[in-house]
């Protein structure tokens, strides 16, 4: 994956707060591997504490503040996207909303922008207190994308992914995925509490999946404000990275890894074949209309 050298980032959608202390609130999520292997079945690239019940029911609300600001001092334009991994994750986050603002607006309606939260041990949030163990995850109460940058070594150690650029773009563009479902309104579907194979949130998870492979399938053609795509190349390697990312935290790879049997009634996210299937799908078509997982 490459970035095109001379292109602005716009750091005003991310929040680097991996280095402030987090005010108020308690986490109510245990950290480490522990907590990890706990939580990762119900909530790996999920939709946020509370639909858990991880929330302690006082929300509070995301610490915006930080001693350092290293993301807005240090990732100014596309080399420095080549060059570092944080500012890397800024061009996705900048090239995943171009794609959604201009498909919203070719569809007739208008995009609301979602902020990336870079964060580290824990963070508060609308949803909820939640710490690094609960991985990547979306918030809908604050309409906010929350990531501890140390998640993408576990997605590697831990869960066996190969890794890679396109890998960590894939999460985010997951992620984004459950923002775009939260503007379109179908995100509520998968708030019953309701798990298995055939459940809505297993559906609502596959849909994230597919939307991250239409951004996928338009990065390299979607302008930014220049009027270039910022992202000049995606290799076929990068593409296999996403599926491969995708495979990793299946709900049977990831059950069979860490309780050594599969159980389908449990699932959240559905199946490696599944995840790769309509990862597959949305890269292919190009269109979020062919991402109707609930048909």
């Amino acid at each position: 994956m490459q970035f095109d050298d001379d292109a602005d980032l716009d750091t005003s959608e991310v929040k680097d707060v991996r280095n402030s202390r987090i005010p108020g609130g308690r986490a109510t999520i245990g950290g480490g591997v522990v907590g990890l292997i706990a939580l990762v079945l119900g909530l790996l690239f999920g939709v946020g504490p509370d639909q858990l019940g991880l929330s302690d029911g006082n929300p509070q609300p995301a610490s915006t503040t930080s001693s350092v600001a290293e993301v807005q001092q240090s990732c100014k334009k596309g080399r420095d996207a080549n060059a570092r991994e944080d500012c890397r994750l800024v061009a996705v986050v900048n090239s995943t909303q171009d794609f959604w603002r201009q498909e919203f607006q070719r569809r007739g309606g208008k995009y609301t922008p979602a902020s990336t939260v870079f964060f580290s041990g824990q963070v508060n949030t609308a949803c909820g207190a939640a710490s690094k163990a609960v991985g990547p995850f979306y918030c809908p109460a604050d309409r906010q994308v929350y990531l501890d940058l140390g998640f993408f070594d576990d997605l590697r150690t831990k869960f066996g992914a190969t890794g890679g650029p396109f890998a960590q773009a894939y999460v985010i563009a997951h992620e984004y995925g459950h923002h775009i479902q939260n503007l379109t309104g179908t995100l509520a579907r998968a708030q019953n509490g309701q798990t298995g194979a055939n459940s809505n949130a297993v559906k609502v998870e596959l849909q994230a999946d597919c939307y991250a492979g239409v951004w996928a399938h338009n990065a390299t053609k979607t302008p930014d404000e220049s009027g270039r795509p910022l992202i000049t190349n995606l290799t076929d390697e990068d593409i296999r990275d996403g599926l491969n990312a995708a495979a990793a935290v299946g709900d049977d790879r990831i059950q069979e890894k860490f309780q050594g049997r599969v159980t389908p009634e449990s699932w959240t996210h559905g199946s490696a074949e599944q995840r790769q299937q309509w990862f597959y799908q949305g890269y292919r078509t190009g269109d979020m209309a062919q991402c109707n997982t609930f048909r």
